[in-house]
């Protein structure tokens, strides 16, 4: 696996969150195109609870000692319980773009980490570190989409016009 190139992957994803996510008006911030699915701001808080609290840690976890349980996490269940909706949009994006940097920081200091070190879930079987940075980057690139897809959505929505002339989505 090409660790160097995903990590440095992970951050370039710092200048393209930061640019598709900055200066966003107050109404695309808290628009869903459907109550089922998250606002950019909840997206946000996500982000910014997931760099925190799984990727890095979990990683880490793993790397130290594959033996150890995972931490705990709920992201699902955090979207209402740390009411992701009543949060500071900005805070919250600079806060993840913050903890990304800390996130490079840690992973460029490794000295010859242990990336097969595995963990055994009961349920998800064998999860490696090798596993948890490839996955980490992925997160990154559903959550692109996600954003993307909600700023087409909400283009739609504002502009009253077909959209297809730019080509098919």
């Amino acid at each position: 696996m090409e660790h160097k190139t995903i990590i440095q992957s992970l951050e370039n994803n710092i200048a393209i969150f930061n640019s598709i996510l900055s200066g966003v008006d107050e109404n695309l911030q808290v628009w869903k195109f459907n109550k089922e699915k998250w606002s950019l701001l909840e997206i946000i808080c996500h982000l910014y609870d997931e760099e925190r609290e799984d990727f890095r840690t979990r990683l880490k976890s793993v790397l130290e000692d594959p033996e150890k349980e995972l931490p705990a996490i709920n992201p699902v269940a955090w979207v209402l319980e740390r009411k992701y909706s009543q949060k500071d949009y900005t805070d919250t994006l600079d806060a993840f773009l913050d903890e990304r940097e800390e996130s490079i920081k840690w992973l460029r200091s490794l000295n010859n980490p242990q990336w097969d070190n595995a963990y055994i879930h009961p349920k998800l079987g064998a999860m490696s570190g090798n596993l948890f940075l490839a996955n980490w980057l992925e997160h990154d690139y559903l959550h692109l989409r996600q954003i993307l897809t909600l700023k087409h959505e909400y283009l739609k929505a504002i502009s009253g016009e077909k959209l297809n002339y730019a080509g098919d989505w």
